[in-house]
C-alpha cells in the first residue's frame, strides 16, 4: 500500500506519463519478455504501453512489486477502455479504402449511367428534332399542295368569269346592234314617211296653186 500523499501523487503523475505514452489506437508496445510474469491474464501484445519500464518506474518511486504490477493492470484496463471507446467510431485503414474503392466503384457507375442517360437523352432529343422536321416538312408540302389547288381553282373561276363576261357582253353588243338596228329602220322609216309627206305636201300645194291660179284667170276673164 502507498504510505503518504506524496507517494500517491508521484503514482498519478507516473499514471498521466503512462498515458502520454500511447501514440495512437491502432498503434501497440509491446512489453519485455520480463513483464510476462505479472500476475494476469492479459496477454503481452495485448498491452499499449510499455509495462515493464511502468513497474520498474513504480518501484523506483517505493512501490513494491506486487503493488506495482497491480497498478500496471489497473491502468491497462483504464487504457484499454479509453481505446475501445475512441476506436468504436473510428474505421481502420482497410475500411477506410474499401469505402474510398466503394465510393469510386459507385462513382464510376454513376458517371457511366449519367454518360449513358446523356446518350439516350441525346439520341430521344435528335429523334425528336427528326420527327419534328419530318412534320413540318409534311406540313409544308401539304400546304404547297393546298396552295396549288387553291391556285388552280381561283384560275378556273376567273377563267370562268372571263368567259361569262365575254359571253355577257357578246349578248350585250349583239342587243346594242339590234337596238341601232331597229332604229336605224325606224330613222328610214321616218324619212321614208317624211319624202312622202313632202311629195303629197307638194301635189296639194300645185294643185291649190293650179286651182287658186285659174279661178284668178277666170275671174280677170268675166271681169274684162
Amino acid at each position: 500500500m502507498l504510505s503518504s500523499p506524496a507517494s500517491v501523487s508521484k503514482l498519478f503523475s507516473l499514471s498521466r506519463s503512462a498515458a502520454r505514452t500511447i501514440t495512437s489506437p491502432t498503434t501497440k508496445y509491446f512489453a519485455p519478455i520480463s513483464a510476462c510474469h505479472l500476475s494476469t491474464t492479459r496477454a503481452c501484445s495485448e498491452f499499449h504501453f510499455d509495462t515493464h519500464q511502468f513497474v520498474q518506474r513504480l518501484q523506483r518511486e517505493g512501490l513494491n512489486r506486487q503493488q506495482a504490477e497491480g497498478i500496471m493492470s489497473a491502468m491497462a484496463e483504464v487504457i484499454d477502455e479509453s481505446i475501445r471507446n475512441m476506436t468504436s467510431n473510428m474505421v481502420t485503414k482497410a475500411e477506410q479504402e474499401k469505402h474510398h474503392y466503394t465510393q469510386q466503384v459507385d462513382f464510376s457507375q454513376l458517371k457511366s449511367e449519367l454518360i449513358l442517360t446523356e446518350k439516350n437523352d441525346l439520341a430521344l432529343i435528335k429523334a425528336e428534332n427528326d420527327r419534328l422536321l419530318n412534320d413540318i416538312e409534311k406540313l409544308k408540302q401539304r400546304l404547297r399542295e393546298e396552295i396549288t389547288r387553291t391556285q388552280a381553282g381561283v384560275r378556273l373561276d376567273l377563267n370562268l368569269e372571263k368567259g361569262r363576261t365575254r359571253e355577257e357582253q357578246g349578248k350585250q353588243e349583239l342587243k346594242v346592234k339590234e337596238v341601232e338596228y331597229k332604229i336605224e329602220q325606224e330613222i328610214a322609216s321616218l324619212r321614208t314617211h317624211m319624202q312622202a309627206s313632202k311629195a303629197t305636201t307638194l301635189q296639194y300645194l300645185v294643185g291649190l296653186v293650179t286651182g287658186c291660179s285659174a279661178l284668178l284667170m277666170a275671174y280677170l276673164r268675166f271681169r274684162v
